[in-house]
């Protein structure tokens, strides 16, 4: 029997309700849990998942058959489908997250009244984190892992797609829990593909969940920020740009802008709008686009962009803002550093911008122009990524203001409460 049937009967209600319960009864005393305690649960979920490859294949077979047969696209059925390379990258992942400095109690300020008492602000755990995701079944881990060593219970929702996928990495990690003493609670997957399971994880479960983290396509997020009655860590989309700068060094724009499209589309930190400033027009469009197009993609351009290039098509007014997740970028020419700033701002999602450039001056003024969660000079957009920023993994990109902005890792899960210590003063 697939782990999809084995509560598809069950009322999404009763069966969501319960699962905050035991979110929140696990959530305590996984908050006191030593960082000891939690690396060795994060090193045992590891292990188990070493151990279990062949399992989790054979469950990403089911998804995948399943995914075919209901006709999902290409770059979805990318982000479902697991080999033992990306098994292997999902168990090192977690050691990574083990090896993190624990933050639970950490001291982020102190200082000291003039009546003696002494005040610290110091992390805490969130409490029970709501995470809705669709396809990629490493998220299981990667929140159920980060989670965990921020002290919070996690209460993963998956996409209908990967539930088998899912539940399989799902076993590890209660594995891991179990061999280091911890509540098998603080990590539950979601085990219906019925919809309306999500709709009671956004009511906030009667106060059982603290913060929902959407992961997916722009219908989910939408759906997740209207109606949502906790706050929400997400972002929208991933209109990631890579502005090519006067100064920009051809063959570093080259395998800049290449990597940044092509490396893997289906990840909300490729490019989707190439932006090259006119004063390179002549010597580094056509060589940048013919990369591209022997890469496979497709070149949609404004006027000049098509007149220039063979391979180009007109771009329309829907491609600026668009996330296309595909081989397909949209490419315009800008005059200026602060042109290109402006159309970031105009069609951008807050997400990540690039720049090439030599001019440090132009690479610092284009940061303090754009405003997006993460800006890069002279680097790729695929390292919009909680790995890649030292972070062991993300749960997400956060592109709102509040609270976690960028990559969403083990610092950003938590919250703080303040310490006073005093000598017996009173208020006068």
């Amino acid at each position: 029997m697939s782990v999809a049937a084995l509560r598809a009967d069950e009322d999404p209600a009763t069966l969501m309700a319960e699962m905050g319960r035991r979110a929140r009864a696990a959530s305590r005393p996984l908050a006191l849990a030593s960082a000891e305690q939690k690396h060795a649960a994060l090193v045992a979920m590891a292990e188990a998942i070493g151990r279990r490859v062949e399992p989790i294949l054979l469950a990403n077979a089911l998804d995948m058959q399943r995914g075919e047969a209901e006709g999902l696209s290409p770059a979805m059925l990318d982000r479902l489908r697991l080999d033992r390379a990306r098994i292997e990258a999902i168990a090192s992942g977690l050691l990574a997250i083990a090896e993190l400095r624990d933050p639970v109690g950490d001291v982020i300020a102190s200082w000291e009244r003039p009546n003696g008492l002494r005040i610290e602000r110091v992390r805490t755990p969130l409490g029970v984190i709501g995470v809705i995701y669709e396809s990629r079944p490493n998220v299981t881990a990667d929140a159920g892992g980060l989670c965990l060593k921020a002290g919070n219970a996690v209460i993963l929702r998956g996409g209908s797609d990967s539930l088998e996928s899912s539940a399989a990495i799902h076993g590890c990690l209660q594995e891991g829990l179990k061999e280091a003493g911890l509540p098998e609670d603080a990590i539950q997957l979601v085990p219906t593909r019925d919809r309306a399971a999500v709709g009671e994880m956004l009511t906030g479960l009667s106060g059982n969940i603290d913060v929902i983290v959407p992961r997916g396509g722009r219908s989910l997020v939408e759906r997740v920020q209207r109606e949502a009655r906790v706050p929400v860590f997400a972002h929208l989309e991933g209109v990631c740009h890579v502005y090519v700068h006067a100064a920009a060094e051809l063959e570093m724009a080259k395998e800049i802008v290449f990597n940044s499209k092509l490396r893997r589309t289906g990840i909300c930190g490729a490019a989707e709008t190439l932006l090259v400033d006119r004063a390179v027009l002549d010597t580094h469009l056509e060589p940048i686009l013919a990369a591209l197009s022997e890469g496979g993609c497709e070149i949609r351009g404004d006027e000049e962009v098509v007149a220039r290039f063979a391979g180009a098509v007109p771009a329309r007014e829907e491609d600026w803002p668009k996330e296309y997740l595909d081989k397909i970028i949209a490419v315009k020419i800008v005059d200026g550093l602060e042109a290109a700033a402006g159309h970031i701002a105009r069609y951008g999602s807050s997400h990540t911008e690039a720049i090439v450039t030599a001019d440090e001056a132009a690479a610092q003024r284009f940061m303090e122009l754009v405003d997006s969660a993460i800006v890069l000079h002279n680097a790729s957009t695929q390292f919009a990524d909680g790995g890649e920023f030292g972070m062991g993994a993300e749960i997400g990109i956060a592109t709102g203001r509040m609270h976690a902005r960028g990559p969403v890792g083990v610092e950003q899960l938590t919250s703080f409460k303040y310490c006073v210590h005093g000598s017996g003063q009173i208020r006068p």
